[in-house]
């Protein structure tokens, strides 16, 4: 008999969102199928501090599963936080199934340049400052931030994949089972 196909909808038509999540979770469900369908997180689209962040992952991973009644939903939300050393990234993974079982990751955090956190408060969100910075459109879509202000050694996409896999962890250990 043929293994039926675990679908996995991530909420967001992103394809650097939806890569990470494919690059991870393929591992932990191979017949796995995915692909991302546009959803909202129900918070601004430039989320303020972890919480609000934190929110819009699991939002979207909600929203992308009822939209599309597959077996998991998974968000991903980046978002910004002010901290003692500047403005900084910060993101946050989630990952639902059908029975309301979820796994958070968070993290990516990095010290923006002062002129790029300048324009953030004034402007309201990151990816349009990137996009200026270094004069060219939808950055998020590609290396977005982390890829720009790393210079390379890492990516917006390598960034979520982390967050993916510690989102996923309830899934894939026992670990967290009640007795």
């Amino acid at each position: 008999m043929p293994s039926m196909k675990i679908r996995i909808a991530v909420g967001s038509t992103n394809p650097v969102k939806i890569a990470a999540a494919k690059a991870v979770l393929q591992r932990a469900f191979p017949p796995a199928e995915f692909f991302g369908v546009s959803v909202t997180g129900g918070v601004p689209d430039q989320p303020w501090g972890e919480a609000q962040t934190r929110l819009g992952a699991f939002n979207r991973a909600v929203n992308a599963l009822r939209q599309t009644n597959a077996d998991f939903g998974l968000g991903l939300e980046g978002g910004l936080v002010e901290t003692s050393a500047g403005l900084m990234t910060c993101a946050w993974c989630a990952l639902v199934d059908k029975t309301g079982r979820t796994g958070y990751g968070g993290g990516v955090k990095m010290l923006l340049p002062p002129a790029v956190a300048e324009a953030v408060r004034r402007n309201g969100e990151l990816g349009p400052a990137m996009d200026r910075l270094v004069h060219q459109s939808d950055t998020k879509r590609g290396p977005g931030a982390v890829g720009i202000l790393t210079g390379g050694l890492s990516s917006r996409q390598t960034a979520y994949e982390q967050l993916v896999a510690m989102a996923a962890a309830p899934f894939v250990t026992d670990f967290y089972q009640n007795d």
